[in-house]
């Protein structure tokens, strides 16, 4: 889709049959919307990332996730009301192309592209150990391999197959971290038989140092550790495209964020550090969840949490294969990736965008084994401020956005951003606080994510302002051809 000069009219989006490079289709239903939406604010970095939280900020590190979340649900609101207004499958990237300019949807989407398929590796590695402690007769790499081809199959079939698949890997995480939230709150409470109350309480909260035993100063460093746990909450924006009722499913979507944050994150963090100490030593040891399982006498916690994880991971591999192969499709349809990249089957899959997207997904994980320590720690770190880019040109759109809307379709702005601009503004200044912040922080290797991550956008930059340049001349010529034939027609 190019950027248009009004907003689209209602009904155009994808089409319910195909043809050949037809497009795509409405092939994903209420209930894989819904779950998909619940399971994207879910990652594994929720699971494996916490402890290092719990460790700097004690306690605090409930604020911090608080702060986060606030953060999310505010970049949530803004792309809601742009998305329900126009959902595409390029959401913030298109958005950003037609409020921003054609160099702005080009250079995110491609950023945007870039964090995803370096994820692909990285979650691959992941579910590989997991896989390889159980079944060691096949290699590390081996299992990699298998869940790479797995989920590149799985999105190649159909998009209704990807959210089959996404439905029940995100299943599996609700009830996971539901029951781990209502039994741990129980035992918190003391209602729960066969707990130790002399260690389980909200007295954890305070006791040990205080709620803030490393100062103020670690809500900010807790920040840094766990605001990237949070992207993958803009999929359900993406995945709307290619539903029945897409305004529907993104309003639905941007109304609930506030719950899912609250209960997924602020309420499982709650748990763990009420039911252990937060300097207790298994936390660093085993990990937050499975000291948390181990506390309340569960046998073999280790390995539930390896399922739980290891299910997280395959939903952010399915995930993060369709969002990037999602935004190829769209930046190819716009002019800003070749042409193969917005051509679909018949069953509306775009073909060339995923095995593109997945190759470099294969190549990031050969880097991962051949070269951890330069090429792939290159990729990760490059990458790694990419989320925070995001959230900031999705605040900058949404300025614009709301005065086009307003002033071309004004019946479209069925969700809307609170306190407009102001909001937005704070927004936006929060998050460059926190980039900045970043900048400062040399233990967690925060500097280093920043300078890199801006490193390639300003290549990407580069590349997107040449692009347009060469893009007007060609038009310019165009122009005078066409012009120089009327003039030699009149005379």
């Amino acid at each position: 889709m190019t950027s248009q000069p009004t907003l689209p009219k209602a009904g155009h989006g994808p089409q319910p049959a195909g043809e050949p490079g037809g497009g795509l289709q409405a092939g994903l239903k209420n209930r894989h919307l819904s779950m998909i939406a619940i399971g994207g604010v879910i990652g594994a970095g929720l699971f494996v990332g916490s402890s290092s939280g719990i460790a700097t900020a004690g306690p605090g590190i409930l604020l911090s996730y608080a702060l986060v979340g606030t953060l999310v649900v505010l970049v949530m609101r803004m792309l809601g009301e742009m998305s329900a207004a126009n959902p595409t499958s390029g959401s913030f990237s298109a958005h950003a192309d037609r409020a921003l300019g054609s160099w702005a949807g080009f250079s995110i989407g491609w950023l945007y592209w870039f964090f995803w398929v370096v994820v692909l590796a990285v979650e691959a590695t992941a579910g590989a150990k997991i896989l390889e402690g159980w079944i060691p007769a096949v290699p590390q790499w081996g299992w990699a391999l298998i869940v790479m081809v797995v989920l590149t199959a799985t999105n190649l079939v159909s998009v209704g197959s990807y959210g089959e698949f996404e439905f029940w890997f995100a299943g599996i995480k609700v009830v996971a971290i539901g029951t781990f939230i209502v039994v741990g709150g129980l035992a918190v409470f003391g209602v729960l038989p066969g707990v130790d109350s002399d260690q389980a309480g909200l007295a954890n909260l305070t006791d040990h140092g205080g709620f803030l035993p490393n100062g103020p100063g670690a809500i900010l460093t807790g920040v840094l550790l766990v605001v990237f746990s949070f992207m993958g909450s803009e999929i359900a924006t993406l995945a709307a495209g290619e539903s029945e009722n897409p305004q529907r499913a993104v309003t639905k979507s941007t109304n609930s964020i506030i719950w899912r944050i609250a209960v997924f994150y602020l309420g499982s963090i709650f748990v763990v550090v009420t039911l252990l100490p937060w300097d207790a030593t298994s936390i660093q040891d085993d990990g937050s969840y499975v000291a948390a399982l181990d506390s309340l006498g569960i046998a073999h916690a280790g390995q539930i949490m390896n399922f739980i994880v290891l299910t997280s991971v395959l939903s952010c591999l399915n995930s993060g294969l369709y969002t990037a192969s999602r935004m190829a499709f769209s930046l190819g349809e716009r002019g800003d990736a070749p042409k193969a990249f917005a051509r679909t089957t018949s069953r509306g899959v775009p073909l060339a965008a995923i095995i593109a997207s997945v190759v470099f997904g294969f190549v990031a994980v050969f880097f991962n084994y051949k070269f951890p320590d330069s090429v792939f720690l290159f990729l990760v770190n490059s990458s790694g401020a990419v989320a925070l880019f995001v959230w900031l040109v999705i605040c900058f759109s949404q300025l614009r956005m709301r005065k086009i809307i307003q002033a071309e379709a004004p019946e479209k702005l069925v969700v809307r951003m609170w306190l407009y601009p102001y909001l937005t503004w704070a927004t936006a200044a929060l998050i460059v606080f926190v980039l900045g912040y970043m900048l400062t922080d040399t233990e967690h290797d925060g500097r280093d994510t920043v300078l890199l991550s801006l490193l390639v956008a300003a290549v990407v930059l580069a590349i997107a302002f040449v692009k347009d340049k060469v893009r007007g001349a060609a038009r310019g010529e165009v122009q005078g051809e066409a012009q120089s034939r009327d003039e030699v027609s009149v005379g």
